[in-house]
């Protein structure tokens, strides 16, 4: 198949994507925003439950048109031996595979690791699922609320006196998409690079939910070794800076931050009390976090008095780190957004004009870019399997008539 040219650092990468929903989504649309030819794959009488998310805008999904963006779609059959046979004829010169099914489904359609790696000795096989490909709970069905509560992570979000919270994104999936892209460009890395030019062999990399957001919580497994301690919920405090926290203002909220000493004596500074930069209960970070309460009652005392800008600007003339809390429409009229960059334009064929968040990093010489939103399902059909993969055109209409494409 003839690469598709597209802007950005990984043009030339070839991924075949045959997961659903967000962790393998997301993954491939990071990789695609940076110029992969990403090939999303999805059943031809069902498609990607997010195509069915909400919000809509004319009858189509936001979701969809985010997460669907610079991929290329088509529809496939994996259960059928000629559709078994298509995906190994698509990944002869791939580079990248993204699976998500429940482990053992695609040995079961003959189309586990080992196979695919006969095709394609060099092929990045991604394996996501709820658990990883292996242990006692390996062949459980797993979302990531599930992971986000067996994490340690809805177990310390909250307030004290609230029950476990359970994030208002989808964390442990978006977690696990990042991470997997790490796992690509590793195993890239040591494929094509590495020690003495590469070992020019790819390999699995299994992706759980959970593995990804369990590493985030960093010190917390050498603390229950070492000392038996377990975190507990302290709602917006931090367990080793204050003051830290959302402080009410007389038309909203702030933010607030000071983990070094010279930040906290700004802020002490700057709400009118250089006393307590004396005080033994705040005078140094230990003695802060221990009186947090005391410390907050301080500080949003002062900060009641004030707008959030009005706040925002003393502190900041007092080098003092702060911040507003934004909602989704402040953050379209925030001039730093703006000269970023940050939200970017596209044309859409279902919805005309559709601004979309920036690939993120930024790169000064390959940058990533938009392309288009999410494609129609089936859409790149033609495209790939006439014009790439050579299918004769009688081969190719029995195929969709049967239903295998």
């Amino acid at each position: 198949m003839n690469a598709r040219e597209r802007q950005g650092p990984l043009d030339g990468l070839r991924v075949v994507d045959c997961s659903g929903m967000i962790a393998g989504g997301f993954a491939t649309t990071q990789l695609a925003d940076f110029g992969a030819d990403v090939i999303k794959i999805e059943h031809p009488e069902g498609t990607d439950p997010l195509r069915e998310w909400p919000p809509y805008d004319e009858g189509v999904s936001l979701w969809w048109k985010s997460i669907g963006r610079n991929k290329r779609c088509v529809t496939l059959d994996l259960s059928t031996p000629e559709g078994s046979a298509l995906l190994l004829a698509l990944i002869e010169d791939a580079d990248v595979l993204f699976e998500n099914f429940r482990p053992g489904t695609m040995e079961k359609w003959g189309l586990g690791p080992d196979r695919l790696h006969e095709e394609n000795p060099g092929l990045i096989v991604v394996r996501q699922s709820g658990y990883g490909q292996t242990g006692p709970k390996s062949d459980k069905p797993g979302f990531g609320t599930v992971a986000e509560g067996i994490t340690n992570w809805a177990h310390v979000n909250g307030f004290p006196d609230s029950k476990p919270l359970l994030p208002p994104i989808s964390l442990a999936d978006l977690t696990a998409a990042t991470f997997a892209v790490q796992g690509v460009m590793f195993g890239v890395f040591e494929r094509d690079v590495g020690r003495d030019g590469g070992s020019g062999r790819g390999q699995v990399v299994d992706m759980s939910l959970y593995e990804p957001l369990f590493r985030l919580f960093l010190s917390e497994v050498e603390a229950y070794d070492r000392l038996g301690a377990v975190r507990e919920r302290i709602g917006n405090h931090h367990e080793n800076a204050a003051p830290r926290n959302v402080y009410e203002t007389a038309d909203g909220h702030m933010t607030l931050s000071a983990s070094a000493q010279s930040i906290f004596e700004n802020v002490a500074e700057a709400v009118g009390r250089p006393d307590l930069i004396d005080d033994p209960r705040f005078a140094d970070n230990e003695s802060r976090v221990e009186h947090a309460d005391e410390l907050d009652e301080v500080i949003e005392a002062w900060t009641r008095e004030r707008s959030t800008e009005e706040a925002i600007a003393e502190m900041e003339a007092a080098d003092a780190i702060v911040g507003p809390v934004y909602d989704m429409g402040d953050i379209f009229e925030d001039e730093q957004y703006a000269a970023r960059n940050d939200i970017v334009e596209t044309e859409d064929e279902d919805l005309g004009r559709l601004k979309t968040a920036a690939p993120v990093p930024r790169f000064t010489r390959t940058p990533g870019a938009v392309d288009h939103a999410g494609p129609g399902h089936g859409q790149h059909n033609d495209e790939v399997y006439l014009s790439e993969l050579g299918l004769d055109r009688g081969e190719y209409d029995r195929l969709r008539e049967e239903g295998v494409i």
